[in-house]
């Protein structure tokens, strides 16, 4: 496969996030010779959405990196002319840690028993090794392969409805159609999760309500409806990355659902938080005196720039403090707090404002909250872009390791690198994730983490008449000096968990490991699946089925100096920062474009399909006004007919 790779190339890319993939894309689009790379079987990173069984080969692969043994690097090193030094790159991932499994679910004693009996035990806090012998992995790549055209591996294509194409002409009609994922509702005996042995119940209860039971053993055969984020982000609907997918038209290879609900949790209650004016003024929750106080701080936020006087003298203040001089009840406070502008308690009052504006302005847009969900999860969003780099002639090779960038030591300046099976590729600019990075690279450099927990539960943490709801909710938190928790929890209609069953995912600045930051908060919204029937005084809770705990490395906010030795034309991508949306990888993308390529646009609409001549064609333009003709190089008609949209497309 190697020896096919050409050897000269304008832009060779390392790792396929969410960063990364954008800037592929912009360099393909602007007529660069891209080639990109990465060592995983996947694409994506730590952006990456995985199906169950997926998830559960990842953890193995975070085992396996943790027992890594270095290997001899001396074939690539024999490679490295006298003239020339070697910046040697990173041979195992290091982002994660501290992966913890729990199974609740029960067991199907008609099923292997043996499958799940290594996650029903306790894990340690290193790297999980209670991992279960998966199915294989339909997501995970056999072998290295090259993508030439803009044909790109991706998920199951299941007819959807319900879905935004992000050209939206009746949201209140989108919204009505919901398809489920799933057909099979089984009842099973139930197991206590944190025993090692399962033990039976009798489950005839009349006054509990009716609530399927889900095995263990049924999660894992409808593993592919899962799709699984490492990492949880929504789309703000005026935010820079839904700004760059209508401009650039890569929303065509997207579909996203609106979120449908902001909750609040306050006094141990889990509550619906009023968006839009109409929201405010049917809640039930406030009183008319705290609905005209609402709206009227609400207003006063959306143009707040041209009344300085309104909070200049509170520009050293905390957002919080600022709060209470508005005259807002506690109730409203915590509202505008947690679940309108988002923030910590400690920000600043300009960033406070800044929050509820850009909540503000996104509502309406496409529907009744300000965010957006992927279906299939947030993992699709790197492959769109993937795809459109390739549509323009980018080369894609997963499993394709990198040994070592080569630098030119008269110049400064890396001149090309050496992979895995020993090909030096040449490059004039070289753009890298910071996971690939060496620790003689970093060794400077101080970084943040973040703590994740992914749930399975059998139920939504604020039931209603439709069980196919998208929520948000900020658990603000229980002591000072601690980080508030994000929960999203994502219905079968998203594409990313099967029927009767709610994917929920755990988010906050690590301070501790995943677990001892994450498990009060589990605790307070969700009960173990054994444990309820027990505690049947706590049974409209959710259940929880499975529960995953990781640490996760935020490279955000790492300045280029804080790397060593780095020549001026290797550019650093960061990884996933611990912020709900998406702009910080897109503006970095944009900043890293602009310094490579100043002269050039950021990702520009693509060509009208109608404009597109082949080489050789000799049929010349009749109409006088079509001056810009684009002349493409394209292998076949199919991916001229490609260019143009399968259906709806994201419009304002």
């Amino acid at each position: 496969m190697a020896d096919s790779l050409p050897t000269e190339f304008d832009v060779v890319i390392i790792g396929t996030g969410l960063p990364e993939s954008i800037l592929a894309a912009a360099c393909s689009r602007s007529g660069q010779r891209v080639l990109h790379l990465d060592s995983r079987s996947y694409y994506g990173g730590n952006w990456a959405s995985f199906s169950f069984s997926g998830l559960l080969s990842w953890l193995k692969e975070c085992q396996q990196n943790s027992d890594f043994e270095e290997e001899s690097a001396a074939v690539w090193q024999d490679l490295i002319r006298e003239t020339e030094a070697a910046i040697t790159l990173c041979r195992k991932d290091e982002t994660i840690q501290h992966t913890e499994v729990f199974c609740y679910a029960s067991q199907d004693v008609d099923d292997n028993m043996e499958e799940t009996d290594a996650l029903q035990r306790t894990p340690s806090s290193e790297a999980s090794s209670t991992l279960t012998k998966p199915p294989d992995s339909a997501c995970l790549a056999e072998e290295t392969h090259h993508v030439t055209s803009y044909e790109m591996p991706a998920k199951d294509t299941a007819k959807n409805v319900g879905k935004i194409s992000l050209e939206i002409t009746d949201v209140e009609e989108t919204l009505v159609k919901e398809s489920n994922c799933g057909d099979k509702t089984c009842i099973h005996t139930v197991s206590d999760g944190d025993k090692d042995e399962n033990k039976p119940v009798v489950k005839d209860n009349t006054d509990q309500p009716k609530r399927n039971s889900i095995t263990y053993s049924q999660i894992v055969k409808e593993g592919r409806r899962f799709n699984i984020d490492l990492v949880s982000k929504l789309l703000y609907s005026q935010g820079l990355l839904i700004d760059l997918l209508i401009k650039s038209n890569v929303s065509r290879y997207a579909e996203f659902k609106n979120v449908t609900r902001i909750l609040t949790f306050r006094e141990g209650k889990v509550e619906q938080v009023p968006c839009s004016r109409a929201d405010v003024f049917n809640s039930k929750a406030l009183t008319m005196v705290e609905k005209r106080m609402l709206m009227k701080f609400l207003t006063f936020c959306v143009d707040y720039e041209q009344h300085p006087d309104e909070y200049q003298a509170f520009m050293q203040c905390s957002f919080s403090e600022y709060l209470k001089t508005k005259k807002l009840t506690p109730s409203l406070q915590h509202f505008v707090l947690h679940s309108i502008a988002m923030t910590e308690s400690s920000c600043t009052t300009i960033d406070g404002l800044k929050a509820t504006k850009n909540f503000l302005q996104c509502l309406g847009r496409f529907g009744n909250t300000p965010f957006l969900f992927p279906l299939y999860g947030q993992g699709e969003i790197p492959q769109c872009f993937c795809r459109m780099c390739a549509v323009f002639g980018g080369i894609y090779c997963l499993r394709h390791k990198v040994q070592c960038f080569v630098v030119d030591k008269e110049s400064g300046r890396c001149k090309a690198i050496i992979d895995h099976f020993g090909q030096r590729i040449n490059a004039k600019y070289f753009i890298v994730e910071d996971s690939y990075l060496s620790e003689d690279t970093c060794s400077n450099v101080r970084y943040k983490q973040i703590s994740r927990a992914v749930l399975i539960t059998d139920q939504s943490i604020l039931k209603t008449d439709s069980d196919q709801q998208i929520s948000i909710l900020i658990v603000p938190p229980a002591e000072p000096g601690t980080c508030a928790v994000r929960v999203i929890e994502l219905c079968s209609s998203t594409m990313t968990c099967m029927k009767d069953t709610y994917l929920v995912h755990l988010t906050c600045s690590s301070s501790k490991t995943a677990r001892e930051d994450l498990e009060s908060v589990v605790k307070k919204l969700f009960i173990p699946y054994g444990e309820t029937e027990i505690d049947k005084e706590e049974v409209t809770k959710p259940r929880l089925l499975w529960a995953l705990y990781f640490n996760m490395r935020d490279s955000s906010g790492i300045s280029r100096s804080s790397y060593n030795g780095l020549p001026s034309n290797i550019y650093v991508c960061s990884g996933p920062d611990c912020g709900l949306g998406n702009e910080h990888a897109v503006r970095q993308a944009q900043t890293l474009f602009q310094e490579i390529f100043p002269s050039e646009e950021f990702c520009p609409p693509p060509p009208n399909p109608d404009d597109i001549i082949f080489d050789g064609d000799d049929k010349q333009p009749e109409a006088p006004e079509t001056k810009n003709i684009i002349i493409a190089k394209l292998e076949s008609s199919e991916e001229c007919k490609n260019l143009e949209s399968p259906g709806k497309h994201l419009q304002n």
